[in-house]
């Protein structure tokens, strides 16, 4: 792992955003929803390092209180496609036949027809704006890519030696599903989910810059950067910052994803 760059700049930067996410109400020094009049659209200084924003906020705690933000959205609606995504996979991958080829999968291919930003648009655009609907508007949009991945290693698992002598001595669908196939295929469901969760940071921040995802006054970056667009040429830091945060912390996670496929590779091979 230390001779895998990518694997350790991704994993500082996403340390770094689970820190910043988890410890925002000790490490912020302004609560994220105080106004102060008296310090409008005040630039970087040392009493706000980031500067504050149309209401006197500061918003070094803002951009902290939005990393939590981004990390439940993110999270939450990973482990939604997770769940789903496995449990589909699972059965499709190990029973086959016509249903799954010529439904359960042409269904997944409708999806995923969609790009992924503009699926979890329309889908929370339908279930209405809020934290609660945003996980699972983005959510939805993940479940095609886990059925795929881990339909795949089942089609190969399952003609495996071990998973034969199982059915030999009666193991049922059910152990062997979930005791012998699911732990051997777990490797590619992590580095997918990892990668995921960079998409969930951008999905997040896409919904609450339309408004359809956190409302206001709850810190969100894409809300923040909403926001900015009336400021770039008075108070661009508004925009800057913001938006330097979720750039880093979409890189992370995908450096991670890549170093954390890089590391199973070999082994693979």
């Amino acid at each position: 792992m230390v001779r895998n760059p990518s694997f350790m700049i991704g994993a500082l930067i996403v340390l770094l955003m689970v820190v910043a996410g988890v410890f925002a109400p000790i490490l912020a020094p302004y609560p994220p929803n105080q106004i102060n009049f008296m310090a409008l659209l005040q630039p970087p200084s040392g009493a706000h390092w980031f500067g504050t924003d149309e209401l006197g906020r500061d918003l070094f705690s803002r951009i902290l209180y939005g990393a939590r933000t981004s990390l439940e959205v993110s999270a939450a609606s990973v482990g939604i496609g997770l769940f789903f995504g496995i449990l589909i996979g699972l059965l499709t991958g190990y029973i086959g036949g016509a249903f799954d080829e010529w439904f359960v999968m042409r269904v997944m291919d409708s999806i995923q027809s969609f790009p992924f930003l503009i699926l979890a648009l329309v889908i929370g655009a339908v279930l209405g704006s809020g934290l609660g609907n945003a996980m699972i508007a983005i959510g939805f949009g993940f479940i095609p890519g886990f059925v795929r991945i881990v339909r795949a290693q089942v089609f190969v698992q399952k003609r495996s030696e071990y998973v034969q002598s199982a059915i030999t001595v009666g193991a049922g669908t059910t152990r062997i599903l979930v005791v012998h196939i699911l732990p051997n295929i777990l490797t590619p469901i992590i580095v997918q989910a990892t990668l995921g969760l960079a998409s969930g940071v951008v999905a997040e921040a896409g919904l609450s810059y339309l408004g359809l995802g956190v409302q206001p006054p709850a810190a969100s970056w894409g809300a923040m950067l909403h926001t900015a667009q009336g400021y770039i040429t008075t108070a661009p830091w508004l925009a800057i910052f913001p938006g330097l945060t979720l750039a880093i912390s979409v890189l992370g996670f995908n450096y991670l994803g890549d170093g954390l496929a890089d590391l199973w590779q070999p082994k693979r091979n």
